[in-house]
């Protein structure tokens, strides 16, 4: 079992990598590119759903810091697999409130699976656009709580947020 475990930490990270390498192809011009990324994100989430079938939720305690922050990645980006990602978002919410994953991580997931099923998110994790050089949330449930919302999961304002993504 150990040795699964090490293989399956390894093998997280590695897909975690790959994504993070591909990632430019997600918003690219050139459709083949935006083809290859949606193909690895969803060969990524069929296997994660393989992964939650076996293992529950991959926690920190179960693989590592960093295999659960790629574990948590991929569920993100599983955007045209609504299943794998409400999936991820039940397991993770049973996660943190045993105290073995974090409620920021939670938080980014909860609003992606809210905008991929084209309701309200909640923390305003996730960008619609930019008009006038400034990053807009998607619609948001309660738009004047966002902030306190957000710093009880550990995000910064989404003012200090934006200003990340702000073209120089």
């Amino acid at each position: 079992m150990a040795h699964d475990v090490a293989a399956l930490a390894v093998e997280l990270t590695d897909m975690a990598a790959a994504d993070h390498r591909s990632s430019i192809r997600a918003n690219s011009d050139d459709p083949a590119e935006q083809l290859a990324w949606r193909r690895l994100t969803a060969r990524h989430g069929d296997r994660l759903g393989e992964i939650m079938d076996e293992y529950g939720w991959p926690t920190a305690d179960l693989v590592g810091e960093e295999a659960a922050r790629a574990a948590w990645l991929i569920a993100q980006h599983a955007d045209r697999q609504l299943d794998i990602q409400r999936r991820a978002l039940r397991l993770m919410e049973q996660a943190v409130s045993a105290g073995s994953a974090g409620p920021r991580e939670l938080a980014f997931l909860r609003d992606r699976t809210l905008v991929n099923e084209g309701r309200k998110q909640v923390y305003g994790t996730q960008i619609a656009g930019v008009k006038d050089g400034t990053p807009l949330p998607w619609p948001c449930e309660d738009p004047e709580r966002m902030d306190e919302l957000r710093a009880e999961v550990g995000i910064e304002p989404f003012d200090e947020y934006v200003a990340k993504f702000a073209m120089a």
